[in-house]
């Protein structure tokens, strides 16, 4: 075989800093977009992001050429400070250190969507 395939979805999940419930429904939509951006730069298609007030849900294909970690940093990192420049939130904006991620079998992704 000449080329490979790789089609990893991965569920994603991470948190406001100490749970602060930060994403006011005023303010969701522009903060997934931003997350959205950040994924779109690290080239890992996404399929949907939800969430509360205090955490992030994000179901994503895996870029093969980056890692999870250098993924999570980008899009935590760079959403965080787009987050912050646009003051979109009244306070200062940051997100929790780590972070949840789990594969998705295709067989399960709709259920994992809904």
């Amino acid at each position: 075989m000449s080329h490979s395939y790789y089609k990893v979805w991965i569920h994603a999940v991470w948190g406001t800093k100490e749970r602060f419930p930060m994403i006011k429904q005023e303010s969701e939509r522009k903060i997934h977009d931003l997350l959205k951006e950040q994924f779109k730069k690290m080239e890992c298609p996404v399929r949907i992001i939800n969430g509360m007030p205090d955490h992030v849900h994000c179901l994503f294909l895996l870029n093969p050429k980056k890692t999870i970690a250098e993924i999570l940093q980008q899009v935590k990192g760079g959403s965080a400070h787009a987050i912050n420049e646009q003051k979109i939130t009244i306070d200062h904006f940051s997100w929790q250190t780590g972070y949840g991620v789990f594969s998705v079998s295709e067989s399960q992704l709709d259920r994992v969507y809904n």
